[in-house]
């Protein structure tokens, strides 16, 4: 970064500087902070507002389709100059509620136009968009709507409505309730359906909306993302519009996206709107090129997202890991069931497709000739298992949030869907780095975003170290945590991510650990976990989680469990195998159907099989303390439900 910004740098301890010396940090709610700007490229274009961006669009792309919805059978529609005045209108609501300067709009529900419009709306009239997770608990949501002082709760059904009611009297900023989706049960004052809601602002003037409008900056906070901390209470990352407008504008340039007059793109919108990912490619970047959002079903990850794809078709498509390992086991489940011919026609067809890909790969995805035979396997297979999934008109399907196991982005690579892996964070408005067409290396992450850099602090012998991020995505701050602020951001203002990476010789990120979960054992030795647990788990695919144990212990012992149903409404893991599970069983000559006939050693043929799985990790260890001495197979798998597992 430009030395002007490192050597004027204060340290967080000096946050309440007047807002005339602002610093690249602050944590209070109406603070603003000195952007990171570069001296030339995409780091060095002019900062905008929220509101500015969106105008942007609407002037540009006024007359196009900005959200589809589902009201029955029927796709409802909305263009970008009615959704531009519907967000205008729930400002002016809010502000009839008593929405005050820099106070939180909180929203709890399910991804639907109500949820952006209430978002960008509370934007607009000055406050803090804040989504909370739909899993918490009354206690945690009252803990968020606190936090940012919301003066508005914007919840989705009765059953969300339920959760604030338990609360609102702890919470003396709140001054109303919105429900978006079905009537009220029960009419309550303060309490409004979306159409009390928007008819509130419908015939207020323009003149208080249009005025603090003008006086917002782009250095100032307009969104909080609540990340669930595995320690302490959730913090609370302040995001500018400088974070939100230019990001979306960064990754829409870096990832070759196009503007809505030479070709639409489009997306599903699903994935929680409390995480920024899903904030950043479903309202931000899409907004940014006049791209369509449409909305999947409640139940998407339940099942119905693969019928939304189908009928949506989208450009660009985002999946978390388990999405992409959840279609690849609903394919092996129906290849199972083919005829011999179909599946050697399928198998020969991902022979060609994974070693032309990671031909290409290779060459950073530049091969021009296209051999015979993968022609034709693309014509045979790789286009109808597209178009069967829905993604015949994808062009980039992309991977993040959580690691990825190279079983499934090798077998999506062996059908010609290469998944690119982006990897960021909060703190970073989204993206950091991307994996691309022509930059893409199998279990890479990519290459740091254009106008964005990487710096791998205090890197060992073999160049791994602590991944630090710089660049205008880096957030303003956490919520009134001025240490917290400190142990993020160093003195010149880089982010510390927690993660431990290295790069290649072309500059391709890896991932190799994450810094508090080294284990020192009671030798002294420094063990990275995550490589030893990705490794049990390659080596015995029935494994679903691996942890392993031997902080200040004299040897390292491991804690396994086993890929299991789950219960589709509450998330917590049953006794009854994957198909996948009861297909490695079977092939071992193993009778076992169940979890609890795996568990503690029970069956002696799975646990011989692990136990030879673990030998050939012991095998590659690099020391004697980074070899697994013993492992135990516990009776279920890791939840959230269950508490081993954070959001």
């Amino acid at each position: 970064p430009p030395t002007t910004l490192t050597t004027h740098a204060q340290r967080p301890a000096s946050l309440s500087l007047p807002v005339s010396e602002s610093a690249l940090w602050t944590v209070q709610r109406e603070g603003e902070v000195k952007l990171r700007m570069g001296d030339s490229g995409p780091a060095a274009v002019p900062p905008v507002t929220v509101h500015q961006a969106f105008t942007r669009t609407v002037k540009q792309f006024g007359s196009y389709m900005a959200l589809g919805w589902k009201d029955g059978e029927h796709w409802k529609k909305y263009s970008y100059t009615e959704y531009y005045q519907a967000c205008r209108t729930a400002a002016k609501s809010f502000l009839k509620l008593g929405l005050e300067r820099f106070h939180g709009v909180g929203i709890l529900g399910f991804n639907s136009p109500e949820w952006f419009i209430a978002d960008i709306g509370a934007i607009f009239a000055g406050g803090f968009a804040v989504g909370i997770y739909t899993t918490n608990s009354p206690e945690a949501c009252q803990y968020v709507a606190e936090n940012c002082q919301a003066n508005v709760l914007v919840v989705e059904n009765h059953k969300q409505l339920q959760k604030i009611l338990q609360i609102q009297d702890k919470l003396p900023h709140l001054k109303a309730i919105v429900q978006y989706k079905d009537p009220l049960k029960e009419k309550k004052p303060n309490l409004y359906t979306w159409e009390e809601f928007m008819a509130l602002g419908r015939d207020e003037p323009d003149t208080q909306l249009d005025g603090i409008i003008a006086s917002q900056k782009p250095n100032q906070c307009c969104t909080l993302i609540y990340t669930s901390g595995t320690t302490g209470q959730p913090k609370g990352v302040m995001l500018s519009h400088d974070n939100l407008t230019w990001t979306a504008f960064a990754t829409a340039g870096h990832i070759g996206l196009s503007e809505a007059d030479q070709s639409q793109e489009v997306v599903i919108s699903y994935l929680p709107l409390s995480h920024i990912a899903a904030q950043m490619i479903d309202i931000w970047i899409t907004m940014r090129v006049g791209g369509a959002t449409y909305f999947a079903q409640p139940d998407a990850l339940k099942g119905s997202l693969a019928n939304t794809l189908r009928e949506v078709r989208p450009t660009a498509f985002m999946g978390v890991p388990r999405v992409w390992e959840k279609m690849q086991e609903k394919m092996k489940a129906i290849g199972a069931k083919s005829s011999t011919v179909r599946r050697k026609v399928a198998s020969w067809a991902k022979d060609v497709g994974l070693v032309f890909t990671a031909v290409s790969s290779v060459r950073y995805g530049s091969v021009s000739r296209n051999p015979l035979n993968y022609r034709l396997a693309k014509r045979l297979v790789f286009r109808k298992v597209r178009k069967a999934l829905g993604l015949d008109r994808c062009r980039q399907c992309f991977t993040g949030a959580a690691p990825i196991t190279k079983e499934t982005l090798e077998f999506f690579l062996s059908l010609d869907i290469p998944l690119y892996e982006l990897y960021g964070m909060s703190e970073s408005s989204g993206p950091h780095t991307i994996s691309m067409p022509e930059a893409f290396r199998l279990t890479s992450c990519g290459k740091v975003m254009t106008g964005c850099q990487t710096k791998i602090f205090s890197p060992d012998e073999e160049g791994n170290g602590e991944i630090c991020f710089w660049g205008r995505h880096i957030f303003m701050g956490y919520l009134n945590m001025p240490e917290k602020t400190d142990e993020a951001l160093d003195a010149d203002g880089w982010l510390r991510s927690g993660d431990l990476g290295k790069h290649d010789e072309n500059d391709f990120l890896f991932i190799t650990g994450r810094i508090k979960e080294l284990i020192i054992t009671a030798g002294g030795e420094n063990i990275p976990p995550v490589l030893i647990e990705d490794a049990v788990k390659a080596a015995v695919p029935l494994i679903s989680n691996a942890m392993l144990i031997g902080d200040k212990r004299k040897f390292l012992s491991m804690l396994l469990t086993i890929k299991c149903q789950v219960n589709a409404d509450t998330g917590a893991p049953e006794d009854e195998l994957t198909p996948d599970a009861l297909e490695f069983c079977q092939k071992l000559g193993s009778t076992s159907t169940r979890v609890s006939e795996i568990a503690g050693g029970r069956d002696r043929l799975i646990h011989t099989a692990i136990q030879e799985g673990i030998n050939s990790v012991n095998e590659k260890a690099t020391s004697n303390a980074q070899r697994i001495q013993k492992f135990t197979v516990l009776e279920q798998d890791f939840s959230i439900p269950g508490g081993e597992l954070g959001e």
